[in-house]
C-alpha cells in the first residue's frame, strides 16, 4: 500500500484556529471525565472506608492485569441528569485484561447514592450485556447496590428494556456459554438478588456483602421479623447454608483475587485469527487532526487526512477512487488488524451508494472488520436524484450494512444527520461500538435544516389561507428555538448522557481505542450462519 500525502497546511491560519477551538473541546472533555471519575461526597467517601471498603476504582486496580489497557464504556453516561450527581450513571464498566484474557467488568460505584440503580444504570448495563454477547467476552460483576432508586421505578422496573431485562439477559448469556462472574461487595436487594444468583460464579465478602430478595426493613413490614442484613444474607448464610454463593471472601482485596483466579481457570479460547500485518505508527501525528477538522460542521475537510492520521503507516488502498467521490472506501490496518474503512467527504449520491454497497459486500466476503467515519448531511434530494434512483441506490447500501457479518465500527467525527446516520452504521444498525468527538452533532436533520423546512411549511399554509408570508421578525421566533433545541439535543454531550454513544473520544486517541475495540470483537467467532445479503432493489 501507498503511503497517503498530506495536503495540509499546519501554517496555515485556518489550521491553527481548528486546532485551537479542538483543544479547548478535548479539553472540556477530560475535565468532565476527571469530574465523573473524582466528584464524590466526603460523607460517601468516609461511608465507605468506615465500612473497610475498597472505592471502586481501587477494585479495578487490583483487578486488572498489571499494565494494560482499559476501554472504558459511556464513562459520562446520565451526564447532567437527575441532580447531576449520578456520573456514569453509577457504574464504571469497560473492557480490560484479566490473566491475560479480554473481559468486560461492571462495578457499582457505593459512594453514588449508596450505588442506587437509576434508570440510565439499568440502560448501561443492558448495553454492556449487549458488548458480552456481540463480542464473547466474560462478565465481571462487583456488585454493591443499594438497588432500585424507588422514586423512578416505573422508569426502571416494567418494559422490555428495563431492569428485569438484565436478568433475561443473564439466563441467554448463559446458554451461549458466556462466563459470569460476580463478587458480591455491598447489598444485592430485590432484583439485584438476581444478578449473583443467575451467574455462573458468586464471591461473596463476609461483613459487606449481603443478598436478599427483601431487605430488613421489609423483612419488618412484613412479617415483623427483626433480622440484620448479614444474619438475612450475608456470606456465612450463603456460603454455609443456602448454597447460593460459592466462595467465602474476608474484604474486598480477598474477593478480587478470587475473581482474577476464577477468570484463569477458565478454559483456552481461541480467538478469530485476521490476516494481521506488523502493526506501526501512522506516517503523521494524531493531533494533527485537531488542525484538520473544521470548527464549523458546514466547512468541509478531505477525510482522507484523518484516515492518515490513524492507520499504520499511513498507508491507504483506495478502491473505486474515481467514482462516488463523495465516499472515501479503502483498505488499511490499525494496530496490525485489517479495516475496510468509509469515510464520508459529502452527501451520498447513487453513485457513492453504490459504490459503498460493493465495497461492503468484498469486506465482509473476505472477513475484514469495516470502520464507518461519519461526517454526513444525508442522501441527496431533489427531482433529478429521485429519478436517477437514489432512494433504491441508498436502500442497497443501507441493506449491506444491516446484513454484512463482519464486525462494524462506527466514529462520528462531524455530521450525522438522517439516512446518512442509517447508511452510515449509527447506533441502530449494529456496531460493536460507537463513539463520537466532541465536536459531533446528530439528529434528524441540522438545526438550520428544520428550522427552514418549518418556516416554509409555514408560509405554504399562509399563501393557502390567503395571509402574507412570515416577516423576518416572526421567522425569527420559529427559528431561533428550533436551532437552539437542535444544537443543545444533537451534541455529543447530550449523546452520551443518553448511551447513544459509548463514549466521547479525544480524536487523537481514537486510533488506540479502535484498536482494542477490534481486538474485543475476535472473542467472538465472525458470523457463517447467513449466506449473502437481502434483496438488492433494481
Amino acid at each position: 500500500m501507498d503511503v497517503m500525502e498530506t495536503r495540509i497546511d499546519r501554517s496555515s491560519d485556518e489550521y491553527r484556529k481548528n486546532y485551537e477551538a479542538m483543544e479547548a473541546l478535548v479539553a472540556g472533555l477530560k475535565a468532565e471525565l476527571k469530574k465523573a471519575r473524582e466528584d464524590r461526597p466526603q460523607k460517601a467517601r468516609d461511608r465507605l472506608a468506615a465500612q473497610g471498603k475498597m472505592p471502586v476504582r481501587k477494585k479495578l486496580e487490583l483487578l486488572l492485569d498489571r499494565n494494560t489497557p482499559f476501554l472504558e464504556i459511556a464513562p459520562l453516561a446520565a451526564r447532567g441528569m437527575y441532580d447531576g450527581k449520578v456520573h456514569a450513571a453509577g457504574l464504571v464498566a469497560g473492557i480490560g485484561i484479566v490473566e491475560g484474557r479480554e473481559v468486560l467488568v461492571v462495578a457499582s460505584d457505593a459512594m453514588i447514592k449508596g450505588g442506587a440503580v437509576y434508570p440510565m444504570g439499568v440502560k448501561k448495563n443492558l448495553r454492556c450485556q449487549a458488548i458480552c454477547m456481540e463480542n464473547r467476552l466474560p462478565m465481571i460483576n462487583l456488585l454493591d447496590s443499594a438497588g432500585a432508586y424507588l422514586p423512578l421505578q416505573s422508569e426502571i422496573f416494567p418494559d422490555i428494556d428495563d431492569g428485569g431485562r438484565i436478568f433475561y439477559n443473564q439466563a441467554v448469556m448463559s446458554k451461549m456459554g458466556i462466563p459470569q462472574i460476580t463478587a458480591v461487595m455491598g447489598l444485592c436487594t430485590a432484583g439485584g438478588a438476581y444478578v449473583p444468583a443467575m451467574s455462573d460464579e458468586v464471591v461473596h465478602v463476609k461483613g459487606t456483602g449481603a443478598i436478599f430478595l427483601g431487605g430488613p426493613p421489609l423483612v419488618l413490614a412484613a412479617t415483623g421479623e427483626e433480622v440484620t442484613a448479614d444474619q438475612l444474607g450475608g456470606a456465612e448464610v450463603h456460603c454455609r447454608e443456602s448454597g447460593v454463593s460459592d466462595y467465602f471472601a474476608d474484604d474486598d482485596a480477598h474477593a478480587v483475587s478470587i475473581v482474577r483466579s476464577i477468570v484463569g481457570a477458565l478454559p483456552l479460547h481461541g480467538k478469530t485469527r485476521l490476516s494481521l500485518r506488523d502493526p506501526k505508527p501512522p506516517a503523521y501525528d494524531p493531533r494533527e487532526i485537531y488542525g484538520i477538522v473544521s470548527r464549523d460542521l458546514k466547512v468541509a475537510y478531505d477525510c482522507r487526512e484523518i484516515i492518515a492520521r490513524m492507520v499504520d503507516g499511513s498507508e491507504f488502498l483506495e478502491f473505486k477512487e474515481l467514482y462516488g467521490p463523495t465516499l472515501v472506501c479503502g483498505f488499511a490496518s490499525i494496530h496490525g488488524y485489517p479495516v475496510g474503512i468509509l469515510g464520508n467527504n459529502g452527501v451520498l449520491f447513487s453513485d457513492s451508494a453504490l459504490k459503498a454497497t460493493q465495497f461492503i459486500q468484498l469486506c465482509d466476503k473476505r472477513k475484514i472488520p469495516l470502520l464507518f467515519l461519519q461526517n454526513i448531511n444525508g442522501y441527496i434530494i431533489g427531482r433529478q436524484y429521485e429519478k436517477l434512483g437514489i432512494t433504491k441506490d441508498g436502500q442497497k447500501m443501507v441493506n449491506a450494512v444491516s446484513t454484512c457479518s463482519v464486525p462494524k465500527f462506527t466514529v462520528i467525527v462531524g455530521a450525522s444527520f438522517g439516512a446518512g446516520n442509517y447508511g452510515m452504521c449509527g447506533r441502530a444498525y449494529g456496531p460493536r461500538f460507537l463513539w463520537m468527538w466532541p465536536n459531533a452533532q446528530i439528529g434528524v436533520m441540522g438545526g438550520e435544516q428544520a428550522a427552514g423546512v418549518l418556516v416554509t411549511l409555514k408560509n405554504d399554509q399562509n399563501a393557502k389561507a390567503g395571509l402574507p408570508p412570515l416577516t423576518k421578525e416572526e421567522e425569527d421566533l420559529i427559528r431561533v428555538p428550533i436551532v437552539e433545541a437542535a444544537k443543545k439535543e444533537g451534541d455529543a454531550w447530550h449523546s452520551t448522557a443518553n448511551l447513544w454513544d459509548d463514549g466521547i473520544l479525544d480524536p487523537a486517541d481514537t486510533r488506540d481505542v479502535l484498536g482494542l475495540a477490534i481486538s474485543a470483537s475476535l472473542n467472538a467467532p465472525i458470523r457463517d450462519d447467513v449466506e449473502g445479503f437481502g434483496i438488492f432493489r433494481m
